[in-house]
């Protein structure tokens, strides 16, 4: 059975004339994604069930805490939208691309598209930020990659040459050789009081058993004192 929302009649137009904010295209977007690659619901379910998930999705989204609820047609309508201008701009920016001249970075390819498209469709793309959100998924992908700009390409070069020449490292220099060296002689201070305090500790143990009556020693306080003994000797 198809879901059919509640006071579905009750200030419909309204509704549809709300304008969509950025943040709610994102969250729609989000929703869509997750409820048609789930793969016990899918799109083998019956539509209305399928969009009454999505629009309980963006509904509970915490990011659009306060915001007036959406009902489930209106996200059919906007996604509908979404994905009809977002294929259209995808053919676009291929075809800015393909044309790309040598020497153009992304922003001008990217400016490219937006003339095309306006050009082909009489009006502006406006919405960019839906394809950045779409433009990795299989269906909106583009095969075409755009060629990288001067400076990028210096950037990768150096950056091959700096692998390449890795194993030609610089020796340290006058002041790495002596920070070094105060480190060593950091660590050398360390153990050497490290070793007294053990000694004191030592002694201070061994002082303690031979003040004791010989005879009360325990087996296990007389081989401590022996091995104490024969160290210090």
């Amino acid at each position: 059975m198809e879901y059919v929302p509640q006071n579905s009649q009750t200030s419909q137009t309204s509704l549809q004339r709300r304008k969509w904010s950025t943040k709610e295209h994102i969250v729609l977007i989000s929703a869509w994604l997750n409820t048609s690659k789930d793969a016990i619901v899918s799109t083998d379910q019956k539509a209305g069930a399928f969009w009454k998930r999505i629009v309980d999705y963006v509904n509970a989204s915490p990011l659009l805490s306060g915001a007036v609820p959406r009902e489930w047609s209106q996200c059919k309508q906007r996604w509908g939208r979404i994905n009809e201008q977002v294929c259209k701009f995808v053919g676009c920016y291929e075809a800015a691309v393909r044309e790309q001249a040598s020497g153009q970075n992304e922003n001008d390819v990217m400016k490219a598209a937006h003339d095309i498209f306006l050009n082909d469709l009489g009006i502006k793309f406006t919405l960019e930020h839906c394809w950045r959100e779409l433009r990795f998924d299989q269906k909106w992908k583009s095969l075409a990659v755009p060629k990288e700009g001067p400076k990028e390409k210096r950037k990768e070069a150096a950056e091959v040459v700096a692998e390449e020449e890795g194993a030609d490292v610089r020796p340290p220099g006058v002041k790495a050789c002596k920070a070094a060296k105060r480190k060593r002689q950091g660590y050398d201070e360390i153990h050497s009081m490290l070793a007294v305090k053990k000694e004191i500790q030592q002694q201070k143990l061994l002082e303690r058993l031979l003040a004791k009556d010989p005879t009360h020693l325990s087996a296990n306080e007389i081989t401590l004192m022996d091995k104490l003994i024969s160290e210090m000797i």
